[in-house]
């Protein structure tokens, strides 16, 4: 509970910060599809589609979609509670605005722990974004919680609560280093065994070491199977 309390004292800061930035402020709405399949208790891949689309721009309402992303990782379990993974990801946008498709590799490490009802996990990833005039390198570390919003064990039909901060830093030849910051919080629903719906939101502070700093909302619904 004292969790949820801080969360909503988090939201009514960032308010204010979200009503002055009516200029710099972007929003989309992002459905995205996820299939996680294990092909050995150690070994597993996992595929997703996802839609990315304006809601708000330029300070009013713009429904336009702006992008498709085509992904695909596997992992490798370590250990219960550790994974390494490396992904491949298409962005295909040229078919929606004048801008260039981009192809990302992503390396990736992964650490969880549950001391009690609540898990908490550390995730590294460093990635190249190519694009048709630039090579973009970028490094990331998210700081993650979950836990079951009724009892102590989640079971099917149940929610829970999923929540995230993550920083970014990114790097190419020829521009000056950009800085991100990513808040993220869904709800979450067991719909079955191997079936999860989300939905929530993430709110973006992007190049928040430039003097006109651009805030990012997101609308997230996510549907995931693992099989």
């Amino acid at each position: 509970m004292s969790f949820i309390k801080t969360l909503g004292v988090a939201i009514c800061l960032l308010l204010p910060i979200t009503l002055r930035a009516q200029e710099n402020l972007t929003g989309f709405w992002q459905p995205q599809a996820a299939l996680d399949y294990d092909v050995t208790p150690n070994y597993g891949h996992n595929f997703s589609i996802a839609n990315r689309s304006f809601f708000l721009r330029d300070g009013g309402f713009d429904f336009k979609s702006r992008q498709i992303d085509l992904a695909h990782f596997s992992k490798w379990t370590l250990k219960d509670n550790q994974s390494i993974a490396l992904g491949i990801q298409y962005r295909f946008r040229d078919f929606f605005e004048d801008a260039s498709n981009e192809l990302r590799f992503t390396q990736q490490y992964n650490f969880t722990y549950r001391p009690l009802t609540v898990r908490y996990g550390h995730r590294f990833r460093s990635e190249q974004r190519i694009t048709t005039n630039l090579t973009t390198y970028r490094f990331r570390y998210r700081f993650t919680l979950d836990f079951p919003l009724k009892g102590q064990k989640l079971n099917i039909g149940e929610p829970y609560f999923a929540g995230s901060a993550e920083q970014l830093l990114s790097v190419a030849q020829g521009n000056s280093s950009q800085y991100d910051f990513r808040l993220n919080g869904q709800i979450g629903w067991q719909l079955d065994k191997g079936l999860k719906l989300q939905t929530g939101i993430e709110y973006r502070f992007e190049e928040f070491t430039a003097s006109v700093v651009q805030h990012v909302i997101f609308l997230l619904t996510t549907v995931q199977l693992s099989i």
